[in-house]
């Protein structure tokens, strides 16, 4: 075993040989669009994150599936699978088989496997003061597909949110892979400063994070403010209590959307001040996003301050 649970990493990492070691997870979720199709490509995209997180390439998954067979046409549960295995063949992984239970609500996901060669692992450890702190994908999903089931959310918002979540971070990890960075985490339901806090718990380090430099979603603060707030996101907020130092300036929306729950998000990656500007290249080149957040610092816990982070 190289990576196990002990340090709350995406995935389990079980050296095979010294070339190659098995990257392992398993990753499902509740409906967060209306789209069934794209229900099942998001949730695929999701699952197959923790992979990429990790450094490594996805070589097979698994199909895990609840379904309310009595009460939802089964045509619905062929849509949600056939967009899993759309996404899944986008990222060049073969869909083996799975398991289904009959479920009164719909869940979705996979167990994705994947291989890495052993000293390239990427974990959430290893962050080390005056890295810098890039996120490859916009915050604010949660509060937007809360606003979606109730009917709320502008078709703009939906739109991107729809694309972030879609959007494998097959690039991002291989951007990442390419330049080198010293830890990384994909960003999913403890939100982007939850997230944050098991990589700097994992290296025992600090983070000073630019609130204005955090990319968000279009019509998010306006729909959290108006109370389109998950209750995931809320829980995210109250657990970081003794772990965030807030600004005054920052109100509780703002501090909600630092916190809220994301599905399919981006990679929070820790590099080197020396590999900044190029590993922002290389995402850039890829397609993928790339903003610095802030950067990691000695000590403990995490310091939110207003104001953009440096160029």
């Amino acid at each position: 075993m190289l990576v196990g649970a002990e340090l709350s990493d995406d995935a389990a990492v079980y050296r095979l040989n010294d070339e190659q070691a098995l990257v392992a997870t398993l990753d499902y979720i509740t409906p967060v669009v209306d789209d069934p199709y794209l229900f099942g490509a998001i949730a695929a995209a999701n699952a197959l994150s923790d992979v990429y997180a990790m450094g490594a390439r996805p070589i097979l998954a698994l199909n895990v599936v609840n379904f309310p067979r009595e009460t939802l046409p089964l045509d619905l549960l062929g849509q949600i699978v056939k967009g899993g295995a759309d996404k899944a063949a986008e990222a060049g992984v073969p869909i083996l088989g799975g398991h289904s239970v009959d479920d009164p609500e719909p869940k979705y996901g996979l167990v994705a496997l994947g291989l890495v060669h052993p000293e390239r692992v990427v974990s959430n450890r290893g962050a080390r003061p005056g890295d810098a702190l890039v996120l490859t994908k916009p915050i604010g999903i949660g509060i937007i597909t809360t606003a979606i089931k109730r009917d709320a959310a502008p078709p703009e918002a939906v739109r991107e949110a729809v694309a972030a979540m879609a959007a494998l971070n097959r690039a991002a990890g291989e951007a990442m892979v390419t330049v080198g960075v010293h830890a990384a985490t994909d960003v999913t339901g403890f939100g982007l400063l939850g997230h944050l806090a098991e990589l700097l718990r994992a290296g025992q380090v600090g983070a000073r994070v630019e609130a204005g430099a955090v990319p968000i979603l279009p019509d998010v603060p306006r729909l959290a403010r108006e109370g389109f707030v998950p209750g995931g996101t809320r829980r995210n907020l109250e657990a970081l209590a003794d772990f965030v130092r807030w600004p005054d300036a920052l109100d509780e929306t703002g501090r909600l959307i630092l916190c809220d729950a994301q599905t399919s998000g981006g990679l929070l990656m820790s590099v080197p001040p020396a590999r900044r500007r190029q590993l922002l290249e290389a995402l850039h080149l890829r397609g993928a996003g790339g903003a610095v957040i802030g950067e990691v610092i000695a000590g403990g816990g995490i310091e939110v301050v207003d104001g953009p982070a440096a160029p």
